[in-house]
């Protein structure tokens, strides 16, 4: 009868070869399976709070980094939250930006940021490669975005919340399946329309409308100026002043001139967006010109530097930092697989009276 021969013994890889500590090294240090392991760290309710703390503890002392990779193979969806904004430039979306993060970060989540930069192909673009990398979720700017945009969301599956507009009832905004959007913020052409009739209570009557960048935002705000005006019987057309180049604080300064060569005189400005408004006070001083005893001034969005101006400039206070923090927390509700208590979430908004009205 011939030898048996033996087979070569299989070699197996070992990740000691790398140096990377596994999940499997955790579980078989804690005396639990890698499972348990992984719920543990996730934090999930179910999990005695003193095997969290022994994982841990585990985990901390033999340097474990999860592998994000690997996890979203694991469970078709990644630790992380894709935040679309259209710029950085602006203080309103960094403000919306650092809560959203610290508010996802506190649940262990990571962010992984695009700036659209107010284009609706390059929103598209940025939402396809987002999408590759299987996010948990989204928080997306707006709720105006092309068809294909809309479509990808929608077909995703993945949580997603808009942030700083509402749904009106003429909105086009609504998903492909008219599926009511989770949002958080507040109602632009309300805000506008609040400002326009503070103008009013205070005597003025020939109140302009100075716009830039115009986003939809922006002509939300203009719609509500145009009704408030329409409402008292003072709206005029030659009134609206519309450039869409990027918010200045030089273009306030140039929108002002061109608006105080306007004839009859105005007696009004409301700048759809502070950095203007700030910059048509500074020409203002410039070129000797009182506010607001000739004319008023006010703004939108109280940015940081607005209380400081000569004279102190009156605006809307918008809640965007409250906005970023609401938003992420409905967007984990979410991702838990809830429905939140509202789908639709009103912030509201406050005019601050300062003395450039």
């Amino acid at each position: 009868m011939p030898n048996a021969v033996s087979s070569p013994p299989k070699t197996v890889k070992s990740h000691r070869a790398t140096g990377r500590v596994t999940l499997s090294d955790v579980a078989q240090a804690a005396g639990v399976s890698p499972s348990t392991v992984s719920r543990a760290l996730r934090g999930e309710r179910a999990v005695d709070p003193a095997l969290i703390e022994r994982v841990q503890a585990v985990s901390s002392r033999l340097g474990y980094v999860p592998d994000p990779a690997a996890r979203a193979l694991a469970s078709q969806r990644s630790n992380h939250v894709a935040i679309l904004i259209p710029l950085l430039s602006n203080a309103l979306f960094v403000d919306l930006l650092d809560a959203a993060q610290k508010t996802l970060r506190a649940a262990g989540f990571q962010t992984l940021m695009g700036v659209t930069h107010y284009d609706a192909s390059e929103e598209e673009q940025l939402l396809r490669e987002q999408l590759l990398h299987r996010p948990a979720g989204l928080l997306v700017t707006g709720l105006d975005h092309n068809p294909v945009t809309r479509k990808l969301m929608d077909s995703s599956q993945v949580p997603c919340v808009h942030l700083m507009d509402l749904p009106t009832s003429n909105s086009n905004s609504n998903s492909t399946n008219d599926a009511a959007p989770y949002c958080v913020g507040f109602r632009q052409t309300e805000a506008g329309a609040a400002l326009t009739r503070h103008l009013l209570a205070s005597g003025r009557q020939r109140i302009a409308f100075a716009a830039a960048q115009l986003d939809p935002r922006v002509m939300q705000r203009l719609y509500g100026w145009r009704s408030a005006l329409q409402e008292a019987g003072v709206y005029e057309p030659t009134l609206e002043f519309l450039n869409p180049a990027p918010s200045s604080l030089a273009l306030g300064g140039v929108m002002f001139e061109q608006i105080m060569q306007q004839r009859p005189a105005v007696d009004a400005i409301f700048f759809c967006n502070d950095d203007l408004a700030q910059g048509a006070l500074m020409a203002a001083l410039r070129l000797g010109i009182s506010v607001p005893s000739q004319v008023a001034i006010a703004g939108f969005n109280d940015l940081t530097g607005s209380d400081q101006m000569l004279p102190a400039l009156t605006t809307v206070r918008t809640p965007r930092a409250r906005i970023g923090e609401a938003a992420a927390q409905m967007l984990l509700t979410l991702m838990r697989g809830e429905a939140p208590e509202l789908p639709q979430l009103d912030l509201g908004f406050e005019i601050i009276q300062r003395q450039s009205s």
